[in-house]
């Protein structure tokens, strides 16, 4: 309390005892996979292997690069934000180790006769450089042979070194003694005839812009362990650690990783990298692992490996069937259009759902964008073997589009069987968590009990009123206890503050049943 010694008037801020609570973010993805190429604009991370936040697809390209052959997790990402999602993590896996060998270019001559008079080399291995050439006097006929020209060494698209006035002749401006004796980037080899060849050529290189051929980089086997990462370490999978705010966590590139050279898949590594996956999200307590099936398997083999091998038992993660068509933007092979695991397209219809009616809403029933075909039609009959444990099925339904048809986690708990009630007590406990921070070490009193009651309470209703809660009126769809009953004595004196939370989450109508009789008429 102030002290007043002197007569006036005085001001005092009285705190509130009642706080607001904001619901904690629901559709924030982590992607976990191979990408082009890694950031290069984190000295502390030269590899790009800590997870980075990108918010679209064109962020993703500035930093991760585009579609590559090998690499499934843009293909992903691109379904992701086209299907709805706004924000993302990367985590990038290496799959290929630096060659170790210079980059090259041979610089086309004007005149084709020529041939390919420069030869160029990187200094340093794997250096991103291109070479940009023009003429010093637009080629304009030069009285002792060709025109001059200046060569500039790019290294990430930025200029770096500059050689004018060159040329191929044997004075002091010969391209190959010039830039060998100076430049630190680059050496050339010069491949003409001087006799046979300048002539009186007007230009010998054509000019313009060339980037230098990188070495083909070596590929590396990727194991679980390097999948599962360090939390240390920031990389992998428990890399995401650091990263809060993630709700749901997919592993594309597994498929990229389990294929052998003869396209078997390791179903081995498979299990592990999802049950590593499965681990880290029911450890943190506020992320699902949005699971793909294994490619090629028909509805009783998916249900065999479910059963037999899997075997998985999580709240915490959702299992799709089967595979989906897209288009192939590389068009490797010749192939225009690809399967893909639907786990990135999965996870922007779940961000979708979350914007457009909430977390509560279970993410079912609606319609992948970017989706040509799926893998597999699967019938009535055989999702009704699939749906009991947990594998959530794409099918086409004509002119309703191919839509998912699916809502079940993996839990064998009826109480989390469906995603959206596992969804919303995350948000809920989440928010609890981040929201009430202030009552540490406060006097843990009646007046505390009552601020917490109170700010729990004004959450609560908000979400009924939303319809995130199943109940006619606010008492039958939550309740907050926090009095002398949950906090005795003995509490108090162990310094703990006890508040019992407890609600009717809504679940989907999965089986939506109509009871149709024939009604006689009798006479009057």
């Amino acid at each position: 309390m102030p002290t007043y010694t002197a007569p006036g008037v005085y001001v005092e801020e009285v705190p509130s005892s009642q706080k607001v609570l904001s619901a904690a973010p629901t559709a924030v993805a982590a992607f976990v996979g191979f990408t082009e190429r890694a950031p290069t604009d984190d000295p502390n991370d030269p590899m790009g292997l800590a997870p980075r936040l990108v918010t679209s697809w064109s962020q993703f390209e500035a930093l991760y690069g585009s579609f590559a052959p090998g690499c499934v997790l843009p293909l992903s990402v691109y379904g992701y934000f086209a299907n709805g999602g706004s924000i993302a993590y990367i985590c990038r896996i290496t799959n290929t180790d630096p060659s170790g060998l210079p980059s090259r270019l041979a610089l086309p001559a004007a005149d084709r006769a020529l041939g390919l008079p420069l030869q160029i080399e990187s200094v340093d291995p794997d250096a991103n450089i291109a070479i940009e050439i023009t003429t010093e006097d637009g080629g304009v006929d030069a009285p002792d042979g060709p025109s001059p020209f200046t060569l500039t060494v790019l290294l990430d698209g930025a200029p770096v070194e500059s050689f004018e006035n060159l040329g191929f002749g044997t004075g002091d401006r010969n391209v190959k003694t010039v830039i060998n004796k100076t430049s630190t980037k680059i050496k050339v080899e010069v491949a003409l005839d001087k006799a046979a060849d300048l002539g009186s050529q007007l230009e010998v290189l054509k000019p313009g812009r060339y980037p230098l051929e990188k070495a083909e980089p070596i590929p590396v086997p990727v194991t679980g362990r390097k999948f599962a990462g360090s939390e240390s370490a920031r990389n992998g999978i428990n890399g995401l650690a650091v990263a809060d705010d993630v709700t749901m966590v997919v592993v594309p590139d597994l498929i990229t990783a389990a294929t052998d050279a003869d396209g078997k898949v390791d179903l081995n590594l498979w299990k592990a990298v999802q049950t590593a996956l499965i681990s880290h999200c029911e450890q943190n307590g506020n992320r699902m692992a949005v699971l793909d099936a294994p490619p090629g398997m028909n509805p009783q083999q998916i249900k065999d490996w479910r059963s037999d091998v899997a075997m998985y038992d999580s709240a915490f993660a959702a299992l799709y069937y089967p595979w989906i068509k897209v288009e192939n933007p590389i068009g490797v092979n010749g192939n225009a259009e690809v399967f893909i695991p639907p786990s990135g397209h999965i996870a922007g219809v779940w961000a979708r759902t979350d914007e457009t009616r909430g977390v509560w809403k279970a993410p079912a029933n609606d319609t992948i964008r970017g989706v040509l075909d799926i893998e597999r039609t699967v019938t009535q009959n055989e999702q009704s073997l699939l749906n009991p444990i947990g594998i959530n099925c794409i099918r086409p339904f004509g002119t309703r589009g191919i839509r998912i048809w699916g809502a079940r986690t993996l839990a064998s708990d009826s109480d989390w069987r469906y995603i959206n009630v596992r969804r919303l007590f995350n948000m809920i406990e989440s928010t609890i968590l981040d929201g009430t921070q202030w009552a540490v070490f406060e006097p843990n009193d009646m007046a505390l009990w009552e601020g917490v009651k109170r700010t729990l309470t004004g959450f609560l209703r908000g979400l009924w009123s939303s319809g995130a809660l199943f109940g006619a009126t606010a008492d039958q769809a939550f309740y907050v206890k926090c009095d002398a009953e949950t906090n005795p004595p003995e509490s108090i004196d162990e310094g703990k503050l006890v508040v019992e939370v407890g609600i009717a989450p809504v679940k989907p109508a999965e089986f939506v049943v109509f009871r149709i009789s024939q009604s006689k008429q009798t006479a009057a």
